[in-house]
Parts: C-alpha cells; structure tokens; sequence
C-alpha cells in the first residue's frame, strides 16, 4: 500500500491515541512522518516506530499553545525534511468541568491548545503549502463540537471553532491545490476514555446506534483517506465517525 508514497506528513499530539495511531498509518502507506508532542522523548518512540517499518520520521517538542515556539518548530521541520505535503492538527487536551466552576486558566487551557494550535501549525506551513500548490490538511474536531456536552463548554467551543475554521481556511485554500478537513471523532477508546466508569459509560453506549466504541485505527484510516489521491475533490467537510451518533 503506497497511496502516500513521496509524502511528507506532520502530525501533532503524535505520541498517543489518534495522533500516534495517524502518524503510524500513514508510515504504513509510505509517507515520511515528523513527529510533534509535547515532549520530544514522547514523539521519538513513536518515530522509532516509524523507522522500524523502513520509513523515515522526525521528533519535535512542543507547546502548541505558543504561537512563537510553534513557528520555530515549524522553521526546524521545513529544514529536516525540505517540504510538508500534510498536516495533522491532532493536538488536543480537556478540561472538563460544570461552567460554574470553570476556572479561566482552564478555559484558556483548551482554546489554546485545540483551536490557536491548529491557527498556529497551520499558519507556520501555510506559505510552503500554498507555494506548492498542493497539500491535505486535516484538523481532528470532535463530535462535541457538533452537538456540545455538559460539562465541556471549553472543549466543545474549540472543537467547533476548529470546523469553522476547518471551512474557512478550505475557502482559503482551494484556488492553490490544497484540501482543508475535520475529522470529528465519537467515543473512541483512548486514555480519556478508559477512566470513564461503568454507568457513564453505559450511558454513552446507549447513544451510539452502533453500541460500540470507536477505535483509534478507525480515525487513522479516515485520516489517510482524506490525505489520500482519492479524497482530491473534497474540501471543507466535517466526516464524523463515531458510530451513528451525530447524524445530520
């Protein structure tokens, strides 16, 4: 399989779940894949993986909530590599608590890292991207920023302004080759979900007409499609995939 032969993707939050999961799929199709955490130790074990399977990979640390830092990876990436083909905004973290009891560092918390991290990855590519005249950038929302959740205001307003956006910068972009979507997950087993206990998680299930959780290679494998020749001629769209809960 090499639908992404000679690409070169970047991938944020790379070091766990979707993110570690995408980076891996796409390796697997024959991209090239840099590596972006937090930590650099974190993204290195998932490159190490990467170079296992015969491709190459690169590990970054970074705080995707600085806009500074964050264009300074980016210079770093583009000199590794030479080009970016993809981008992967999946960095993302929660917060989550009544609105009354929300503390503005927790607000702030979540709209930094899920939304002015994805304005700042790809405002830092955007000029080699639209140079190229080709691209595929794909930003990881949620199904909270479909429908919103009690207890998640933070987290539902970042993952909605990522799909306005996801459509804006498609409007944007289209003229120059270069496709702009949202993948927006359901329930997905990950480290945030696997601290759910019993009754919310039954509770969850019986809102999933497919009565199953989601795994992280079923968000990769929408992720390659959409980063695949095959996606071409699809920009600003929101793909859920969450098991028939959202359902437009």
């Amino acid at each position: 399989m090499s639908e992404l032969a000679n690409q070169i993707a970047v991938v944020t939050g790379a070091s766990r779940g979707i993110g570690r999961a995408i980076a891996l799929k796409f390796a697997a199709a024959g991209a090239d894949v840099a590596c972006v955490s937090r930590s650099v130790e974190n993204s290195k074990k998932v490159a190490d993986e990467i170079v296992a399977m015969g491709r190459k990979a690169w590990s970054y640390g970074v705080d995707v909530a600085d806009p500074k830092a964050v264009s300074a990876t980016a210079e770093v990436i583009l000199k590794d590599t030479s080009k970016v083909d993809i981008l992967v905004n999946n960095a993302g973290v929660t917060r989550d608590t009544l609105l009354m009891r929300m503390s503005d560092e927790d607000w702030d918390l979540v709209l930094n890292t899920n939304l002015r991290g994805a304005f700042a990855f790809t405002k830092a590519f955007s000029r080699q991207l639209l140079g190229q005249r080709s691209g595929r950038i794909i930003n990881v929302a949620s199904v909270i920023g479909l429908m919103g959740n009690a207890g998640q205001a933070n987290y539902a307003a970042s993952k909605a302004g990522l799909i306005g956006f996801t459509k804006s910068i498609a409007r944007e972009f289209a003229s120059r080759g270069i496709t702009v979507n949202a993948l927006a997950p359901g329930f997905i087993e990950t480290d945030m979900t696997a601290v759910l206990n019993e009754q919310t998680k039954t509770a969850v299930l019986n809102n999933i007409p497919m009565k199953t959780l989601g795994k992280v290679d079923d968000i990769a494998a929408a992720a390659l499609f959409l980063a695949s020749p095959g996606a071409r001629y699809i920009t600003g769209q929101v793909l859920a995939v969450d098991g028939g809960m959202v359902m437009a």
